[in-house]
């Protein structure tokens, strides 16, 4: 359970474009070929001219910040060969340093705090994307890396420093291998020990600022977080009381005086329910929690406090777009801020001095880069400008936001659903463009509008339209949205996408016969049960990493996500709920998935394993249906190694090419 950044991170998967194929498929023989770590079944050999024309989309790529090392360099996490590696950047757009050189992709973690006598910071590594993440020490003086977790088949995640380096707290399943507790590590001596053991998925929160206590929350779902602080010396864990009994929460920051505590919740206020987040100060015995952000009426993100206790910054998500709030302390009183691009915070840190502010900005036309703003002076400096693959900018597509008619109503309204939309700049050469919706998982997450190489491949050169929903169950628009697709009423969720259909049957510029969908992980659900649902008005579907049945998903997948996961599905122990899933999972249903299927996976994914893939496949190809089946045996949960990304998403391109992009039938391999 992630500690809450400043703004969720941001999630792409690739995706793109396709003619119909005639015939039986269940009389084709399927053909398996077997490539270094990739398998793939009935998927063409990729034409060169495709590799080519995709080649500067998709080398494209960001950078986001992570911290400050002690001499006032940035920790930058960004790609330049295969994965994602930690460099160091010293200067407004000065040269980038790469520091690590992992095979696999790494996870920037916690920087040693200054006046430590540490120079360095701790990050995370997993095998071929299984996510049982080890932490690793990397000293910027001897340019070494020491292993500090326990090397096996454990978890270990969010690295925490104490404010005097003494000690390092962070995330592990390594005691029984199902219940994440709170280490904590003597950093001098490299001994570790766990302080919270009560079962469940724990998480470190923040130190007191003399080191003696902690503050830690118990996470069981997105709307149902426990905060209580743990005393280190005595091992005594004291829970704080929630307002309502059960609430959802984002983040817990001791105020500089070590007494009164920063935190998000969505608690009530004065006995009224809330449906967003909303920033709060609370000192032991000052009565009722001080509402900081309740002037907004958007869920607060995340937010950071300086280490010199003057000041604190504040993200919030208004319909999708980040604002970022400045308070100075210990006043609470707003602060003024350099107007920033309109875009999406993915992280913020504070310079050790406190008197900078280092974020990362994200916007639908450029890809993610470092910003740093002087907090006295007020000026914005960049410090990266990633490449965009020697394409035009300029020619980038920005979506609008629009909002679509579902099926339900509110207070005698009909329900409407925000959805982002990209709409080619050329002019259709039929008349009208065809339709990729892209589904994003979770099903808690929220799509946001990030630069995405894909959608821009799509509009600019494929003349294709992209609507990008937030259907029922996504965050960001209130705590009852959010609910609307639990348990039972999950099915509600695709039957917003049944609406977006009609919208965009309604749309004169948009072709409602040439729709391809696509998502991955419970968009991978979303787009297999819109098959089953309306393979008669969807041309083609692309499901990466997606569940195909939730009873045999929850059985399979790792130990340490099954509760976490049957709070937001149902419990399949249950006959009623293992009947419900039963009747709705796309695997039951396979008969009625009457529409060509790209299926990816990686075969080492801990969340949605590799058989809901597999069977998937099966059961449709079986079904008659054309399926594409590709699975890389070096990922996990998503493609994180260049080159297999690429490979997919010129797959994927290929796909839409043979299933979506023609104007009628007859095409064939």
């Amino acid at each position: 359970m992630p500690r809450t950044a400043l703004l969720a991170p941001i999630l792409a998967l690739a995706c793109v474009p396709a003619l119909a194929q005639t015939g039986d498929a269940s009389s084709q023989a399927v053909v398996r070929e077997e490539r270094g770590n990739r398998v793939t079944e009935n998927v063409p050999e990729i034409p060169a001219e495709l590799l080519q024309r995709l080649n500067r989309y998709q080398n494209t790529r960001g950078a986001s910040v992570a911290g400050w090392t002690r001499d006032g360099c940035l920790l930058v996490g960004t790609r330049f060969a295969e994965t994602t590696q930690a460099h160091r950047v010293c200067e407004p757009l000065g040269m980038r340093e790469q520091l690590t050189f992992e095979a696999e992709r790494i996870g920037i973690g916690d920087t040693a705090p200054a006046g430590s006598g540490l120079d360095g910071f701790v990050y995370s590594k997993d095998v071929g994307g299984d996510e049982f993440w080890q932490l690793f020490w990397y000293d910027l003086a001897t340019r070494e890396s020491t292993l500090l977790t326990d090397g096996k088949r454990s978890r270990n995640e969010e690295p925490l420093f104490s404010h005097d380096g003494g000690r390092l707290a962070y995330s592990s399943t390594a005691r029984n291998g199902t219940d994440t507790d709170v280490w904590v590590m003597d950093f001098a001596s490299r001994q570790a020990r766990p302080v919270v053991t009560e079962g469940g998925n724990w998480g470190a929160e923040d130190f007191s600022p003399d080191g003696g206590r902690m503050l830690v929350t118990r996470y069981v779902s997105i709307n149902e977080w426990y905060p209580g602080e743990v005393d280190l010396a005595s091992g005594e864990l004291r829970m704080f009381p929630v307002d309502g009994g059960k609430a959802g929460f984002g983040g817990f920051r001791y105020a500089p005086d070590g007494d009164g505590v920063f935190y998000v919740s969505d608690e009530p206020i004065d006995g009224e329910p809330q449906e967003f987040r909303t920033l709060r100060y609370h000192a032991p015995g000052s009565g009722a929690p001080k509402i900081l952000s309740g002037h907004i009426p958007w869920d607060v993100s995340g937010f950071e406090v300086s280490d010199d206790g003057r000041h604190l910054v504040y993200a919030t998500n208004e319909d999708g777009i980040a604002r970022l709030h400045l308070l100075r302390l210990p006043g609470l009183t707003p602060a003024a801020l350099p107007e920033l691009p309109v875009g999406v915070f993915g992280g913020a840190s504070f310079s050790p001095d406190g008197r900078r502010l280092a974020l990362t900005l994200n916007t639908a036309t450029s890809p993610s880069d470092v910003y740093v703003i002087d907090l006295a002076g007020g000026g914005l400096a960049r410090w990266t400008r990633s490449e965009v693959g020697g394409l035009d900018s300029d020619a980038f597509v920005a979506p609008t936001l629009i909002r679509y008619p579902t099926f339900d109503a509110v207070d005698g309204r009909p329900r409407t659903i925000p959805a982002f939309y990209y709409t080619p700049k050329a002019p259709a050469p039929g008349g009208k463009y065809p339709v990729v919706v892209s589904i994003h998982g979770g099903p808690e997450g929220q799509a946001l509008p990030t630069f995405n190489p894909t959608f821009q491949f799509l509009a600019n050169e494929l003349g294709v339209a992209v609507l990008v929903p937030n259907v029922r169950g996504s965050s960001g628009y209130g705590k009852t949205y959010l609910q609307l697709d639990n348990g039972m009423r999950r099915e509600d969720s695709v039957k917003d996408i049944g609406a977006l259909l009609d919208w965009i049957a309604q749309q004169p510029e948009l072709d409602g016969e040439r729709v391809g969908v696509y998502g991955g992980s419970y968009g991978g659900y979303m787009v297999l049960a819109s098959l089953m649902h309306y393979s008669d008005r969807i041309r083609a579907g692309i499901d990466i990493v997606g569940i195909s049945h939730f009873g045999t998903f929850l059985k399979n997948t790792e130990d340490y996500r099954r509760d976490l996961r049957r709070a937001e599905y149902g419990d399949e122990r249950d006959p009623e709920m293992a009947a419900h899933f039963e009747r709705i999972s796309p695997l039951s249903n396979a008969g009625r998935i009457a529409a060509p299927l790209f299926v990816a996976q990686g075969r080492n994914d801990p969340r949605v394993p590799y058989t809901e893939a597999e069977q998937i496949v099966e059961a449709v190809r079986n079904n008659g249906q054309p399926v594409w089946f590709l699975m890389f045996d070096d990922e996990g949960h998503g493609f994180a190694k260049k080159s297999n990304s690429d490979y997919f998403g010129a797959a994927a391109v290929l796909f839409w090419q043979r299933f979506l992009l023609d104007h009628g039938t007859g095409a064939t391999d």
